[in-house]
């Protein structure tokens, strides 16, 4: 399979596929990179797609920046103009926040392919302050909380989530979720499958992250069918 390593806009990215008119553009999730898409595009390229991925802030080969939505959004941004000037139609595949990105950065994707997606930010933020054992007022009052389970909590990321809110999407979207999934409570994905009139298929003792030999199977064999 053809692999094209090129840089878009200081943003490293890398292109599947022989030259197609239609294409996905992959998201990674945290502490990936764009190289996790060639396992997706060994199943898509073949259905007549190319896949286009690119390194987050902070992520990969982009050693600069953070990953929070003010960075990250305007180069998928960058990635959806240069797609959308060389396909007919763009699709989406997404990992965890990378999804949620996408549904600041998209307005209408051909169709979406999400992993474990942070479908309510506001409300993750929201559970972590309790996992932190802090409330809203001394996240405020503190800028910033540094937490015993790796992650920081800003007040300023909170402002902004609430600020901005995400595209209700009207195409297609197939979500893959594990049911020991601790980062979106199962209620808010059969929720968003209510609303949005999505696919949904659940392994009941995956996790937020796929990465057993079993989880990846399955996280394959759903990309196979999807695709």
């Amino acid at each position: 399979m053809k692999a094209e390593q090129f840089s878009m806009g200081g943003v490293p990215a890398v292109l599947y596929g022989d030259p197609a008119d239609q294409g996905y553009l992959f998201l990674h999730g945290q502490m990936g990179r764009k190289e996790e898409a060639e396992d997706f595009a060994r199943a898509a390229c073949p259905r007549g797609y190319q896949v286009l991925s690119i390194d987050l802030p902070g992520h990969g080969e982009l050693r600069s920046g953070e990953l929070t939505p003010w960075e990250a959004v305007p180069d998928i941004q960058e990635a959806l103009g240069w797609a959308e000037r060389r396909w007919e139609a763009v699709s989406l595949r997404a990992n965890s926040i990378g999804a949620y990105f996408a549904m600041l950065a998209f307005d209408a994707p051909a169709r979406a392919l999400l992993a474990s997606p942070i479908l309510d930010m506001e409300g993750l933020i929201l559970t972590m302050l309790g996992w932190a054992g802090v409330t809203e007022g001394q996240l405020r009052e503190q800028g910033e909380i540094h937490t015993t389970f790796g992650q920081t909590l800003s007040w300023k990321y909170l402002c902004w989530v609430r600020e901005h809110p995400v595209f209700s999407w009207t195409c297609p979207v197939s979500i893959l979720y594990g049911g020991r999934d601790n980062m979106t409570p199962r209620r808010t994905v059969e929720d968003y499958v209510r609303r949005h009139n999505a696919g949904l298929t659940v392994m009941e003792n995956g996790e937020h992250w796929f990465h057993t030999p079993g989880q990846l199977a399955v996280l394959r064999a759903w990309e196979e069918r999807e695709a």
